[in-house]
């Protein structure tokens, strides 16, 4: 991403996963949008990201992957900086990886696209839960 720091499971306890390595990885598996798409994605629009979270239980550390939805607050040379549209599943509330916090992607971990609406536009203009270090 340029300078920008990419999500750590380490830092972050979350990290997106390569959606284009997971697909010829496991074939079949899902979809990707045209490159096209994912390269076009505008402020507003939704896109579905694969993140792999750090879980730590009573029993166990485990990593869990989640599909969840973020909408793009901005572009930037090829990349993006979405806000997060879901609440995890596997997760209790937190300040790090929750609604409302950024998530900077790019093109190869967007799984699924769609356009934005009025509502993703509000959503993308609003002050997000927690900025990224640009």
């Amino acid at each position: 991403m340029g300078d920008m720091r990419e999500p750590s499971l380490d830092e972050d306890g979350w990290r997106l996963l390569n959606a284009e390595e997971r697909q010829q990885t496991y074939p079949g598996s899902f979809e990707l949008p045209d490159l096209r798409i994912r390269n076009a994605l505008t402020i507003g629009d939704y896109a579905k990201l694969l993140f792999e979270i750090g879980v730590s239980g009573d029993e166990t550390d485990e990593d869990v992957v989640e599909r969840m939805w973020v909408i793009v607050r901005e572009t930037l040379n090829g990349r993006y900086i979405g806000v997060l549209d879901n609440k995890p599943d596997s997760i209790a509330e937190n300040d790090r990886l929750w609604l409302g916090v950024e998530v900077p992607f790019g093109p190869e971990h967007v799984i699924d696209a769609q356009i934005g609406d009025v509502e993703s536009a509000i959503l993308a203009a609003k002050e997000p839960l927690r900025r990224w270090s640009r």
